[in-house]
């Protein structure tokens, strides 16, 4: 298997899937659009779409879930609904970096290795580029009930956007970025359970979301749902120690963004609380509970294995 070549021709249907579904920057609103366009379209790994279609092939061939064509589709028609919630959830991630880069938060210059929306625009028009993504992602699922055909489907469908909206909401990534910026301020002494809350919650939650909602729209059944819900936390988990760890040891020209950020906030980690070394541990750790996880099912997916294991084990 020629996994990066692969890899590339996934994140190539993303980018159709994205400008499919982007507005054009044009009206009154031209300049608050462009800014959603310029921060979607800064690339990246586009992880959360790519995992959602692979959660799904674990449950459906990958001949139906990676297309563009689902007017014929065999198996639950709701895997024609996969491509708007990919769309979506993706909107919903660019637009939780734009938030995070804004000087009230992380204060950053540069994403993906290039300046940050708020640099580029300026502060306010970041703030509703970013407070635009997130309404147009649920926008953009809804049209996943014109999918569905029989009640089954709309129930699919209904599960979904449950997913999406409670992972991406209070009770999941913002929740964890409240008690994240919580943490940090001064006279905070957070502890390892709220560091293991942030993680689970800030990172792991829409990765549980994009995971869960692949599944669902390819009609896994509730107990299939519930081991990629933990899945994906190890995913989460991981992926956010790793980011962790590459703020201590890696460059702005190898990570795309400035890195000792953690230390010049002051920030928690998992890295301050048990050094580098365990660090690293936990993540094999994590990363080799998922992949068992992945290979419990009877349908193999080797793409969403290796893909797990890069992204946990990533330098970048």
């Amino acid at each position: 298997m020629n996994f990066d070549g692969e890899l590339e021709k996934r994140k190539n249907l993303v980018e159709e899937i994205l400008e499919t579904y982007l507005p054009k920057a044009e009206g009154e609103q031209r300049i608050v659009l462009e800014a959603m366009r310029y921060a979607v379209s800064a690339g990246g790994k586009r992880l959360r779409p790519i995992l959602m279609a692979e959660s799904a092939a674990l449950f459906a061939k990958e001949s139906e879930v990676w297309r563009t064509d689902f007017t014929e589709v065999p198996g639950p028609s709701t895997i024609g609904a996969l491509p708007p919630f990919m769309a979506a959830i993706e909107f919903i991630h660019t637009y939780s970096l734009i938030h995070d880069d804004l000087p009230a938060l992380d204060n950053d210059d540069y994403r993906r290795g290039r300046k940050t929306t708020h640099v580029v625009y300026g502060e306010d028009i970041a703030v509703i580029a970013g407070d635009g993504l997130l309404n147009y992602a649920y926008e953009t699922a809804m049209r996943a009930f014109g999918k569905a055909v029989t009640i089954e489907d709309y129930q699919r469908v209904e599960c979904a956007m449950n997913f999406l909206g409670r992972r991406a909401g209070v009770y999941g990534m913002v929740g964890g970025q409240c008690a994240d910026l919580l943490a940090e301020k001064p006279g905070a002494v957070p502890t390892e359970e709220t560091l293991l809350y942030i993680h689970k919650n800030k990172t792991a939650a829409l990765i549980q979301a994009a995971m869960t909602i692949g599944a669902v729209l390819a009609g896994a059944d509730e107990k299939a749902v519930a081991q990629l819900t933990k899945c994906a936390e190890n995913i989460g988990v991981a992926f956010q120690i790793q980011d962790d760890i590459l703020d201590v040891t890696s460059s702005l020209e190898v990570l795309g963004k400035p890195t000792g950020s953690d230390e010049k906030n002051h920030k928690l980690t998992y890295v301050t609380l048990h050094g580098l070394e365990e660090s690293k541990k936990q993540v094999s750790k994590l990363s080799v509970e998922a992949v068992d996880i992945l290979r419990s099912f009877p349908r193999e997916n080797a793409i969403l294995e290796t893909l797990v294991e890069r992204l946990i084990n990533r330098e970048k």
